[in-house]
């Protein structure tokens, strides 16, 4: 579900298109049908339409909201900043207080425009992300400081690159045995991915981290459960 409009809008269509699986569904919710883009076949995506005010809870409701498994939320572009960031914060509230009687849980993506705003909006679970403007400066000043890295962002964001998988633990350890991060690295190796952290379910509600661990020392010990996950690149 994308909630909102910008000019960034089509962009991010086109690349979720070049990624998804066949068949995938997005619904766009936004006070105007956006025609120019409902119009253009897609090879994966298939596209509609829902009349929606992003910071009226009646009219997130009205959405169905269970039926989704991911949710972006886009910052309107056409207002000031502040007030944009205003408004998306609502949307936000809604959304995870909606989420909560739902008992169905599904991930947010957010934009800020400030990152002030983002602190406000503190991430409450692991499975939710707040872009903010700070964070594109931090990769664009990495790029300016060591241009080779532009090789593996490209990779990293490009669809076609790879990407990061939260897989399941017991493709990669026995649960409930004990063994370093570097048993980890390997089994991943074999597997033609890189392991790169983990995730523990038993911590997912406790911050900052929400039990995501990453770049730990491969001499760390650790025990992963059924429901613990491994943090990993790899193709799709």
């Amino acid at each position: 579900l994308l909630i909102g409009w910008n000019s960034r809008a089509a962009r991010i269509i086109t690349l979720l298109d070049r990624l998804v699986e066949p068949g995938s569904i997005l619904d766009i919710a936004a006070p105007q049908a956006p025609a120019d883009v409902l119009d253009i076949p897609r090879d994966n995506l298939t596209i509609s339409y829902k009349a929606c005010r992003p910071t009226s809870r009646r009219s997130l409701e009205s959405l169905g909201l269970g039926h989704y498994r991911h949710i972006v939320v886009l910052s309107n572009d056409a207002l000031d900043p502040d007030d944009a960031d205003d408004r998306t914060l609502v949307t936000l509230l809604h959304l995870r207080d909606i989420e909560v009687r739902l008992g169905d849980p599904y991930s947010i993506v957010t934009e800020m425009n400030d990152d002030n705003n983002r602190e406000v909006a503190q991430v409450t679970k692991a499975d939710d992300f707040i872009v903010s403007n700070k964070m594109i400066s931090l990769l664009l000043t990495q790029l300016a400081e060591n241009r080779q890295l532009h090789a593996v962002f490209t990779q990293l964001f490009e669809p076609e690159g790879s990407e990061i998988y939260l897989k399941r633990a017991t493709d990669y350890l026995v649960p409930g045995a004990t063994a370093d991060f570097a048993t980890v690295i390997e089994a991943a190796r074999r597997r033609g991915e890189t392991a790169i952290g983990y995730r523990l379910k038993g911590h997912s509600d406790r911050g900052p981290a929400y039990g995501v661990t990453l770049n730990p020392p491969k001499t760390r010990s650790l025990t992963l459960n059924p429901d613990d996950s491994v943090i990993v690149l790899a193709e799709s």
